[in-house]
């Protein structure tokens, strides 16, 4: 009975709870840079509803060989705290636009210890529920060529090589039969040349 008035209670008053959904949050899978120079580490996220004005954005970071992360960002409340004390002390920019559910943020003057692992999460209340999406980090002297370049390198030499077989193949067939067609041409005017003198001759 009790649980009957309840209910009734929250249809009359128009207090229905509001339904939590899935946050889905989007980062690169990996990025290289140089040595020094500065980086982009891009964060999004989709949700269904309109972006809330209580919407959070919270970056950590695990350095390479470490299980232990550390909270180098955080967006809250129309305001951005970046790491005072930490290894990217003065080093990390916010240059998202949460209007547009963009938690981006740049770190400058890149060294080799920033290796690792950089982790955004978001909040669009009220979805908060969602994984948190990764991105690794590896700084070079020089950045190396890609696996993808090197395969689209092999592929474009070996379609290359394709196109000029062909090609040869089909311009020896041209050359063959333009050969033959001269030899045979030969031949005929020449058993035409024969027939001719062997008549004059019998008359």
């Amino acid at each position: 009975m009790l649980t009957f008035v309840a209910l009734a209670s929250v249809l009359l008053l128009g207090i229905v709870p509001e339904q939590t959904e899935a946050i889905a949050i989007y980062t690169g899978w990996e990025r290289h840079a140089l040595l020094g120079s500065d980086i982009r580490l891009s964060c999004s996220f989709f949700s269904w509803r309109l972006t809330s004005d209580d919407v959070t954005f919270s970056w950590t970071y695990r350095p390479d060989g470490s299980r232990d992360s550390i909270s180098i960002f955080h967006y809250t409340s129309g305001q951005a705290y970046v790491d005072n004390k930490g290894p990217f002390r003065d080093r990390v920019e916010f240059v998202g636009n949460p209007g547009k559910r963009d938690g981006s943020i740049l770190i400058k003057n890149l060294d080799y210890n920033d290796n690792g692992t950089f982790t955004c999460d978001a909040k669009n209340p009220p979805d908060i529920v969602g994984r948190p999406s990764s991105v690794r980090l590896l700084v070079f002297e020089t950045v190396p060529i890609q696996a993808g370049v090197i395969t689209g390198a092999i592929i474009g030499v070996v379609l290359g090589l394709l196109v000029l077989i062909v090609v040869i193949y089909y311009l020896m067939r041209f050359l063959v039969a333009r050969r033959v067609f001269s030899l045979s041409v030969s031949k005929h005017g020449k058993k035409k040349r024969e027939g001719s003198q062997a008549r004059q001759i019998k008359v």
